[in-house]
Parts: C-alpha cells; structure tokens; sequence
C-alpha cells in the first residue's frame, strides 16, 4: 500500500489509472481488516507491527493528498477530484483513511496536529506577499481528513467518541493538554478568524469555509458539550487500573468542552461562524445550506448543548436577526424553511413551558401580522402578482412550514397560535395564487405540517376549528378547479402540469392522512365520552375532491402511489360507512385504482389494496346480517356510462383474485 501511495504522489498530474485502482482495492482491505478494531466492543487489538505499519501508512496518504490538494490549486482541469461541488464526495475513501489514522491514533492526532499548525503559520507569515490558493486547498483536504478521523457521521443518532480515540491517550488526565483537544482548539481558533472581515477577505473563501462548516458540524455531534461520563464496574486489578486511566482520560476530554469549561465558549464561536456564512457569503448556497441543514441543525439535537444555546447573545442575535431583518430573506426557501426549524426547536431550552412558548411566539409573530394585514389589503389581486409580494410570500410560507415541522410538545401552544392566526390569510392566498402552482403547494405543505404537528394535542372544540378550516380549504381548491389539467396544453407543459398535480395531490392525501391519525392517537384531555366533531366528513369531502384527480397515469408516481393507497386501505378500514356513501362515479374510480394497485409490482401496495378490499367485503358482511344494506348498490351492480349493469364488486375482485392466483405470476 505505501509503494502505491508513492507511485501516486510521483505521478500527480499523469493518467495513472492502475495506481488509483489498486489503491482503492488495498484500502478496502485494510477497511475489512480495521472494521473490527474500531469497533465498540475493542475486542480486536492489532499487533505492534500492524499499529506501526498504520502509522507510517497514514503519514503517507496524508503526504499524497496534501500534495494534491497543492497541485489541484494550480490546475483548471475540472475534473479534479478537489474540485467536487460537495464536501462528501470523497467521503468513501476518507472514512477508510479514518480507520486507517484510527489504528494508529496516538501517532496520526500529533501528526494532524503539526500539518495544521505549519499550514496555519505559513498563511501568516505569507499574508499579502505570497498566494495562499496552495495553502488554501491543502487546510481543505486536511479538514476533511480530520473530521472523518475524529468523529463518525450518525446520522440519526448521536455519536460517539470513536471506541480507538477513547482507549490510546490513557496518560492524557489534563483537560487542555489531551491530544484531541489541542488539535481541536486550533481548528476552532483558525476557523474563529473567519470572523474578522480582512482575515475573511484574504483567507477564507466560499470553498473553504464549506469545509470548515461541515467540520464544525460533524465534530460538535460527538464532542461538544458531552454527557457526564459514569463510573466503570471491574473485578480485575490490572483491568480496573486499565480501565480506570481509560477513563480519566475521557474526563479529560469531556471537561475541557464541557459547559463549565470551554464548551460554551467554543457553542458561542460557532453559532457565530454560522451567521456569518448566513450574512456574509451572499449567493452562496452549497455553504448556506451546510449552515442551515448540518452546522445548525446539530446544535438543537442534544438537549446538554441547546440547554445553553438560547443564552447566548450570539444565538438571540440569529433569532433577532431573523425575526426582524431582511438581511435573511436572502436565503432559499430550503434554507429558510430549516433556519426556522432550528429557531423553534432551541425553543426547547428555555427554563419553562411558558418561556418557550413566548420565545416562538416572539420569533413568528412578524410572519403571521404580514400575513394578516397582506390578506386585509383592499388591493390584494394586483399587489400580489408582483415578483417582490410573491418572493416575500414564499419566504413567508416556507418559515411557516419549517416552524411547524419543529412542533413538539412542549411548544405546541405557540405553533397552534400561529397557524390559527393566519387560517384565513391562508384561504384568502388560496384564492388569489390560484393560478401559481408554486405559491399553492407551498400553502398546502404548510397546512400538511401544521396540522401534522397539532392534531393529536387538540381538545374537541380546536379540533372542530381546524377541521372547519380544512373543509373550507378543499372547497377552495375544488371550486377553481385546483389540480386539474386541460388537454389543450402542449406536451411539454402537459408534463411540467402533471408534476405540479402530482405534488398538490400528494399534499392533499398527506392533509387528509393526518386528520385520520386524530382517531388513532389522541393526546387531548376531553373524556372519551366527549362527542368529539366527525374527522370522517372532512375525509369524505376529500375524497370527493382528490379520487377524480388521481389517473391510473399519476398513480405510476410512487410516493404519490404509496400515500393514495396509504389512506385509501385506512379510509376503507376506519370508515367504510363514509366510502360507502360516495357517489356511483366516485366508488367506480376508486375501484378502478384498487384494480391498478392489485396488478402493481410493490408488494406494500398490493398488500394494503387487499386490506382495502378485506375491509370492505367485512363492513358488507356485518351490515348485511344485521340487518342493514351495506354496500347497497355498490355491492350489487353498478351501470356503465351505457346503462349496462355490471356485476357487483365483491364477486368481480373475487374473481379477479383467482385469476391473479391460479392463472398468473403473482407472488
């Protein structure tokens, strides 16, 4: 493996394709070999020899591609693996550096740390008099580098200290002077410099503050501001003094970015590199979004760090900034609508329920009056079409959508406020965007995630009133024949008309998902003797609105498929009565897309049709032997256009089940 990375670095700007391969397919098994070591369990130990070999293979790969990034920097061939529009896209072979640097950390952490240190230095002493670009390029390489050698990425969960960084720096017992931490707060002290507006000017360009943010994100996950590490339990002598060494060096990790030691210090620098990527760097949304989604993001995930992060003025000054500035609304709406999330979820560390819900309620207030008083305006149908009104519109929605997806108990209240407070400016938009397809999913994905968030914590009377507001909505859409396509369009808008329907329906079958799911969990404290208002009307009303919409053509769409299907096999399970009562077309077209859905090749599908058809085949039987009509005529026979009566449904999907059974391939 060292011979390859040799023969690589020596050919840096040549075609050596055999090089690379074969690196790539010594690196997978030194991953098989190391995958075992990193593990948790620390069962697998490697040998002096192999710790030694990791070191010095290590040392190398960071040599070849600290001199690639330098030789990238000169070269305007795109397609260079340094000039990859994201930070992940070498993520592959970074994570096998990682285990690689891993197996020998006590070497390659000192090593990282000095690479860093003599870049640092040399972009000082050179400011002004020598290029930096070489410089820039090799700090890029080596940040991405070190972030997959310190922190792994859990997604979905949070991190751990790698198993191998835990149990090697067993003598490292001083807070600041553990080897993790020293190279840790000089990536943060650099980063800190970005800052400073010259320093930013000269030295931290777009590309390398991506790196950085993406650094920042995924090394706070794991070390900033960690639990309390416990006690260990060991019977063995030897082991327990092992153990107990393992452990005071840990401590002294975890207390150096604590929150009685630098942990705040090191939240407040980051929050503020955050904002300055948000103010500073117009335009540039690959960094934003990193920002937003990832840096952020991460901050409000564990309670130990968002605990502190609503007393920071750096954060109130966001929250402030975003709540009464325009210098935000320059974002994206992807950017703005996970900004806003984020704000809502620290809500979450305020002292109690009544702080965090002033907090939202501080924070959202602007959005909801410009709502309202755009709604009251006696001009409305010509100021809105103007380009500015529809932008600040959708920035608007798109805040709205992201703090209702932020919903959770404890500020459930405010978001409930909120979204009561613009039910008729959201009708009223309805109306006037009518002919907008953009602004009316956007309107749609907002009700979708508020009442989402809402709908289980209503009491009866709340739920009456979303409920009431959903009705008027789905009449809205139906009267100005929202969704519908007409067939004298062009083919090409024929397809861009079918996405936009494709997304406003999938909206509307998630809106109506979501007020079901009130009679499955409810967390409200009325009686169960309460006559809560009827879910199934709305549903019903729907249903009238949303089935005729929906072709055997949209239904090849999967996500659109699969959440169709979704409530059509609750619907016909929960409420079978209501289906019942749906007019002769409407049941025909919703038999037609059971028809559809038990010819389709996902077997989730077809297994939920055939919920479907088990439903309403067992409403029929019960109604029937009480004594009542079931199905009626549904189940009877049906006329086609032609007046010709047509056989009943159960004994028409009776047979088509047997055919599909004895005759065809069906699994």
């Amino acid at each position: 493996m060292c011979e390859v990375v040799k023969v690589l670095m020596s050919n840096i700007t040549e075609e050596e394709i055999w090089s690379r391969e074969a690196r790539d397919i010594l690196l997978d098994t030194w991953t098989t070999l190391l995958m075992t070591v990193d593990s948790s369990s620390g069962n697998a130990v490697l040998p002096p020899e192999g710790i030694n070999a990791a070191g010095n293979l290590f040392a190398l790969i960071a040599e070849s591609e600290l001199r690639v990034a330098s030789a990238s920097a000169m070269n305007d061939d795109g397609d260079s693996d340094y000039f990859q529009a994201s930070v992940s896209a070498m993520d592959e072979r970074l994570s096998s550096y990682a285990l690689i640097a891993r197996a020998a950390v006590d070497v390659t952490i000192p090593l990282l740390t000095r690479l860093f240190s003599e870049r640092f230095a040399r972009l000082h002493q050179g400011r002004g008099i020598i290029d930096p670009t070489a410089t820039l390029e090799e700090l890029y390489s080596l940040l991405l580098i070190t972030g997959h050698v310190l922190a792994d990425e859990g997604e979905g969960e949070t991190p751990l200290v790698p198993f191998t960084i835990q149990t090697q720096f067993q003598d490292a017992v001083e807070a600041g002077n553990h080897p993790v931490a020293v190279l840790s707060a000089s990536i943060i002290k650099f980063a800190e410099q970005s800052l400073d507006p010259d320093m930013r000017m000269s030295v931290f360009s777009p590309r390398l503050m991506e790196a950085i943010t993406w650094f920042l994100a995924r090394w706070s996950r794991t070390y900033l501001m960690p639990e309390e590490i416990g006690d260990i339990n060991s019977n063995s002598i030897h082991d327990h003094d092992s153990k107990f060494r393992q452990l005071h060096s840990r401590r002294a990790l975890g207390r150096f970015l604590g929150e009685h030691n630098q942990g705040k210090v090191v939240l407040d620098i980051i929050v503020r590199i955050s904002v300055t990527t948000l103010v500073a760097y117009p335009g540039e949304k690959d960094l934003q979004e990193l920002a937003c989604t990832q840096l952020l993001h991460a901050l409000v995930r564990q309670k130990n760090v968002y605990v502190h992060l609503v007393s920071l003025d750096s954060w109130r000054e966001l929250a402030n900034a975003f709540a009464n500035e325009k210098s935000l609304f320059l974002l994206n709406s992807a950017n703005q609508r996970s900004l806003a999330q984020t704000l809502v979820l620290s809500a979450n560390g305020m002292k109690n329920l009544e702080a965090s819900n002033q907090y939202v309620r501080d924070l959202m207030s602007h959005i909801t009056k410009y709502m309202v008083e755009l709604a009251d305006k006696s001009d409305l149908k010509i100021v809105a079409q103007q380009p500015d009104v529809i932008a600040s519109v959708s920035c608007l929605l798109e805040r709205l959508r992201g703090a209702a997806s932020a919903s959770e108990p404890r500020t459930q209240r405010a978001l409930y406020e909120m979204g009561f407070s613009v039910m008729k400016p959201i009708l009223v938009l309805l109306e006037v965007y009518k002919h907008e397809s953009a602004v009316i999913y956007l309107l749609l994905k907002f009700v979708v995630n508020w009442v989402d968030g809402q709908i289980s914590y209503l009491e009866a009377q709340e739920t009456a009133t979303v409920i009431d507001f959903c009705m008027g909505l789905l009449q809205l859409y139906s009267s100005h024949n929202i969704g519908k396509i007409s067939v004298s369009l062009s083919s090409s808008l024929l397809s861009e008309a079918k996405t936009e329907k494709y997304k406003d329906l999938r909206a509307l079958l998630q809106l109506l998902s979501n007020l079901c799911s009130k009679d499955l969990v409810d967390f409200s404290s009325d009686s169960t003797e309460t006559q809560g208002p009827n879910i199934a009307e709305v549903i019903y009303f729907g249903l009238h609105i949303v089935a005729p919409l929906i072709s055997l053509e949209l239904l090849k769409y999967p996500k659109l498929c699969h959440d169709y299907f979704a409530l059509l096999s609750h619907m016909l399970e929960v409420y079978p009565e209501t289906v019942a009562q749906l007019s002769s077309e409407a049941f025909a077209h919703i038999l037609g897309t059971l028809d559809f859905g038990l010819h389709h090749q996902d077997t989730e599908v077809v297994n939920m049709c055939l919920r479907a058809v088990r439903a309403l085949a067992s409403y029929h039987y019960k109604e029937t032997v009480a004594g009542k009509i079931g199905l009626g005529s549904h189940a009877t026979g049906v006329k086609d256009p032609h007046g010709n009566l047509l056989e009943g449904i159960l004994s028409r999907f009776l047979r088509m089940l047997l055919q599909l059974l004895l005759f065809e391939d069906y699994r």
